[in-house]
Formats: structure tokens, C-alpha cells, sequence
């Protein structure tokens, strides 16, 4: 009679398999893109009339950024190391300047009532602005917004923003929106 010969059991190497693979999913992180918060003008609609939406100009600093990378706030020709005080200064309005956006008392809950600037900035870019120069601007408008809520939080609650808890995290939000709005890219560089 002729011998069989002994198979090799696969069942624990099914096992381990699983549990590796297992270990792997559970410990991995998968790399989310994260986007930048902003708020993008509406769609048009098709077959929509034009409205026309009175803004008080006092309430937008218009942020330019144009093919040479250069900054232009409200007109002016800005550096960007400047960019941050001057968004700052205009989302905080401490003198409550006529040139500067006006503040609506809001009641908000943790913190009372609380005088809410009324600024939004306008980003425009152009179409040949560089990548980098883009991430700098977005970056510092964020910093400017970043640090009035971190003077926000500390005042009324002695903590930076970052270590308050969610519910007055979102009271500090309420107090300094992100009032950042960006136009869809233009074409400044080209001339016809």
C-alpha cells in the first residue's frame, strides 16, 4: 500500500493572516485631505436676474493677490508680513473707527452679550498667483483670526482657544467668526 503523504494544516496560518491584517487596519491612520474653511460665493443660477445686494463697503477688506504675487488690500500695496496686523485690525475694530466694520450685539451663550464685528475680507486671486503665495495669504488670515480668538478666549475665559472645551470653543467662534470669502480667480496678467 502506498503511504499518503501528510498535508500541512492551514488553518492557523488562515487565523494569523486575519489577525495581522486586522492589527494593520486598526492601527494604520489613512491620510485625509483636509480642506480650508472658507465661504464661496453662491452658485449662479441659470436663469436667475442679477440682484443686486447692497454691502456696506465699510464691512469688506478687499485682498488682492496678483500674477507678480503682489498684495493689494483695499487698494493699497501691502507686504505680507503686514497682512495679518492689518486683518486684525479691521475684524477687531477696538476704536470702532467709521472706516472699519460696524459690530451687532449678539447674546451668546457662556459669554453674554457680545459686540460681533460685521467684517467680512474679500480674497481675490489671480489666476497666475503661485501656490505658495496663495498658502501664505490663506495662512496668514487664518493666524489674524486665530489670534483675536485666542485674545477673545483669554479674556474671558484665562485659556487659549485650543484648550477650551467644545461648547465654548464654539462661543469664542460665534464671538470671531471666520468671515473669510473668496471670489473664484480672475485673469489680471493677460491683456488683449
Amino acid at each position: 500500500m502506498a503511504r499518503k503523504t501528510p498535508g500541512i494544516n492551514t488553518g492557523s496560518s488562515a487565523d494569523i493572516s486575519f489577525l495581522l491584517l486586522t492589527f494593520f487596519l486598526l492601527t494604520s491612520s489613512i491620510n485625509t485631505e483636509q480642506g480650508i474653511p472658507r465661504r464661496l460665493p453662491p452658485p449662479k443660477e441659470k436663469d436667475a436676474k442679477e440682484q443686486k445686494v447692497d454691502i456696506n463697503q465699510r464691512n469688506v477688506l478687499n485682498v488682492l493677490v496678483n500674477f507678480q504675487d503682489q498684495i493689494s488690500v483695499n487698494g493699497e500695496q501691502m507686504d505680507i508680513s503686514q497682512l495679518k496686523q492689518t486683518a486684525m485690525d479691521f475684524l477687531e475694530n477696538p476704536t470702532n473707527d467709521p472706516h472699519k466694520p460696524e459690530k451687532k450685539y449678539v447674546d451668546i451663550e457662556n459669554m453674554g452679550e457680545y459686540a460681533v464685528s460685521q467684517g467680512v475680507i474679500s480674497l481675490t486671486n489671480d489666476q497666475g498667483t503661485t501656490y505658495n503665495m496663495y498658502v501664505q495669504v490663506q495662512n496668514e488670515l487664518q493666524r489674524a483670526v486665530n489670534e483675536l480668538r485666542d485674545k477673545v478666549s483669554t479674556g474671558y475665559f484665562g485659556k487659549k482657544y485650543d484648550n477650551l472645551d467644545t461648547a465654548l470653543q464654539k462661543a469664542v467662534q460665534k464671538a470671531v467668526p471666520m468671515n473669510i470669502s473668496e471670489a473664484p480667480p480672475i485673469d489680471y496678467g493677460k491683456t488683449e
